[in-house]
Order: structure tokens, then sequence, then C-alpha cells
């Protein structure tokens, strides 16, 4: 049957609609982090670059993604999410999350990078003051207006960010900097492309972007449960495949230099050192704008995501405009301490909360199948976990059973944790079940 015309109008606006939202979220997960580390895990994995993509794409976008869908599972609240470990916990792991890939870290890093990465190699030995001072007012001014994120990120910036990183990977390609070392620099390709993964913190970012996106697509007049899932699914793998394309090929021109730098390198001197042997000080330059990009729409994103939590948590007390600011305000600060003392901070913090706030995710997809008991005892043992993990890590104390976990060796200690808490929470579940029933047989 022939299509009406306005049927074939209605089907191109969805495509649009998908196609704009998708990269938009593309912008959203693609920030300071995701232009450093790749291109480093290359440089260490030298002829096994490829496997640890793969391992970091994983660690990164894969789970992120499930995060988003966790978040639609759960009617698009994250605190149906958190409520499952208890309102008051879980209000206290979503702030810490929200502080974290905000004014703590993430946010800060975006603005450290534009200094280090653009202001610096560009325009000059500048005070970090006034770069991240500046760059935070621009962020201030495209965030102020809610309604208008999703829009600005996806229509006019994700384009000019995904071509200027396709031409410099494809002038990597054509004319490399270099043979690609056989031999891996680092002890393990597969942890070190998880743990790279991990440290961009997409998968803590996630549930609040996914807050942006599916109230946009709900703005957009998907309000059925069905069409909404839908645009949010299409949505997402239109990122999912822009992402693994540049991450694939980050990670190649990485590998490309692993026989000319050594680990000892500056993460976001090796990108810009790459930059300047392929395209010199012309390249330096398109690298400082796509990272200013890059950093500007997730900084959008996450600034907008902080302050309408917050506000939402507050119960309007504090308004979303007046938050803007405040988040503003505070990343500007921790910005100036530089990218190197920002990652320092972030690695304890991050192994801390991560095993947590990763299983309160992946369990939150089955929100009618898991019940609460379980799912409070698996985040209880899996924070646990990583809490030991951390203590012995640091040197703070000599836990000897930590490297005799399983799957420790990848990453995964905290997992047993987790699993063994689990199980005896969904018994604990089981028991208060057969009481209640036993209760009620009674009284009848």
């Amino acid at each position: 049957f022939a299509l009406s015309r306005k049927e074939i109008l209605g089907m191109n606006k969805h495509r649009t609609n998908q196609f704009v939202i998708g990269l938009a979220l593309f912008s959203m997960f693609f920030g300071a982090g995701n232009i450093i580390f790749p291109p480093y895990l290359g440089l260490g994995a030298g002829s096994d670059w490829f496997t640890g993509f793969v391992c970091y794409y994983i660690a990164d976008i894969a789970l992120s993604i499930v995060a988003i869908f966790a978040l639609m599972k759960n009617d698009g609240k994250i605190s149906n999410i958190a409520d499952r470990i208890g309102k008051a916990p879980g209000k206290l792991m979503i702030s810490a999350i929200i502080l974290c890939i905000g004014p703590l870290i993430v946010l800060p890093r975006t603005g450290a990078s534009v200094h280090e990465m653009f202001t610096v190699p560009v325009i000059g030995d500048i005070s970090p003051a006034i770069s991240t001072s500046l760059f935070f007012i621009l962020v201030l001014i495209l965030t102020i207006r809610e309604s208008a994120v999703v829009d600005i990120i996806g229509k006019f910036m994700t384009p000019i960010l995904f071509i200027g990183l396709l031409f410099l990977i494809i002038c990597g390609i054509i004319s490399p900097v270099g043979s690609i070392s056989p031999e891996p620099m680092m002890d393990n390709v597969v942890v070190s492309g998880i743990n790279a993964g991990y440290q961009t913190m997409d998968v803590l970012a996630a549930m609040t972007f996914g807050i942006i996106i599916i109230k946009n697509v709900m703005e957009k007049g998907y309000t059925n449960t069905a069409a909404k899932y839908r645009v949010v699914r299409n949505s997402s793998l239109i990122a999912a495949a822009g992402l693994m394309v540049i991450y694939c090929g980050l990670t190649y021109l990485g590998a490309t230099a692993s026989q000319i730098f050594s680990l000892s390198i500056n993460r976001s001197q090796l990108i810009v050192n790459i930059t300047e042997e392929l395209m010199g000080e012309a390249g330096v330059v398109i690298l400082g704008i796509v990272v200013i990009l890059a950093c500007l729409t997730t900084a959008v994103a996450l600034v907008s995501a902080g302050a309408d939590y917050f506000c939402t948590l507050t119960g309007g007390r504090l308004g979303y405009k007046l938050l803007s600011v405040v988040i503003c305000i505070f990343s500007t600060i921790i910005a100036n301490f530089g990218i190197d003392n920002i990652v320092i901070l972030a690695q304890p913090i991050l192994s801390l909360i991560y095993p947590g706030a990763l299983t309160l995710i992946v369990l939150s997809l089955f929100p009618h199948r898991i019940s609460d008991d379980t799912v409070k005892c698996a985040v209880a043992g899996a924070m646990a976990g990583s809490l030991c993990e951390v203590l012995y890590g640091q040197g703070i104390w000599s836990l000897s059973f930590v490297p005799q976990l399983p799957l420790w060796s990848v990453g995964f200690g905290w997992l047993s944790f987790a699993v063994t808490a689990g199980i005896l929470g969904s018994i604990k579940g089981t028991l208060k079940q057969n009481a209640a029933s036993k209760k009620m047989k009674k009284l009848f």
C-alpha cells in the first residue's frame, strides 16, 4: 500500500529525531577522558591494540547503554533505581555519583583538558584561572536554557566534533606516525582496557545523561512506552556506532606511536604529539578545537543533569539556574589543580563507588524479578568488596585475602562479595515472604 505524504513526513521526522538525539548522546559520552585514554591504551598495547579497544569499549559504552536501559526500565526516574537500596542510602549514592561526574572530578577535568590541550599549545602559557573561567562561562550560557540543551548539542556541536576526529584518524591511517610495536608495554592489556573504560566514568554519567535524553524524547511527543523505548534504543545504537569508530581510530593512533613514546608520557601530551606529527601546527589547532567541542558538550550535559537532579532532590528550593551557576564556579576552582592531580584524586573514589553503582544498575534491569532485599545486600556486598580492594591497593590495610579473590586480577574481586551478599539477600527475602504467608494463613 502506498504511504500518504503525511505518513512519509512522519517517518522522516522520527528518523531525524532519533538521529539528533543519537548525536547528542554521542557528544555527551565523548568528553575529555575519551580523547586521552584510547591513544594511551593503544600506545601501551602495541600489536594487541584491538583487544585493548574491545575491552575499553565494553567497559565504557556497552555498560553505559545498559545503564540507560536500566533507567528506562524504571520509568526514566533515577529515584526508582536508587530507592531499591533504601531512600536515604539511595539518595546518598546518587548524590555521590552526581558529585563525582560533576564538580568534583569529571567537570573540572573538562576545563583542565581545554587549558592543557588547547590554551597552552595553541594560544600560550596563560593562567589556567583565566582559561577555565572562560570555558565554564560558556558552559553556563549553553546550560541555562535547559530545554535547548539536547538540540544545541545534537544539531550543531556533534557533527563538527565527529568530522574533526575522523579527519585526524584518516590522516593517521594513510600516513602512520610510526610502526606498531610487536610486544605490548602493558602487563595486562585486558585489565588496562577495562580500567581505561572505567576511568571515563561514562557508566556513572549514563544515568544522568539518560534523564536528559528520556525527558527530551517525551518532549518530542514520544510518551507511549513502546515508542519511547524504540526511540531511545535507536538513538543509543547511533551513538554507540559513532563512538566505536572514533575509539577504535584513536586506539590505533596510539598503537602507531608505540615505538616512539614510552608509557611515561603524559596522556594529554601523547595525543598532542601524535597530532603534531601527522598534521603539524595546524593539526594541533584542529585538535584544540576538537577538545573544546568534546569537553564543552560533555560539560553542558553534566551541568544540566546535575542541576536538574539537585533541584528535584531539594523539591525546587534550589533552582536549576542557581545550581548551574554554583556547579560551574566550583568546577572552575577544581579545574585549576590540573588533569594529573584530578586523576590522582579520582582513582580511589572511583574504585570505591563504581562497583556498588554498577551492581545497582545491572540488577535494576529486572525491577520486578529481583527483590529489593537481594539488591540491597548485593550492593552492600559490592561496596564492602570495593572498600577492601581500595584499602589493600592504597597500602592502608594489608588484607592478604584480597589478591586471592576470584577475578581480582581483572579488577572484579569485589564481584564475589556482591554475589555472596546477593544470595544471602535473596534467602532473606524468601524467608520474609514465607513468614508473611504463614501469618496470613493464621489470620484466616
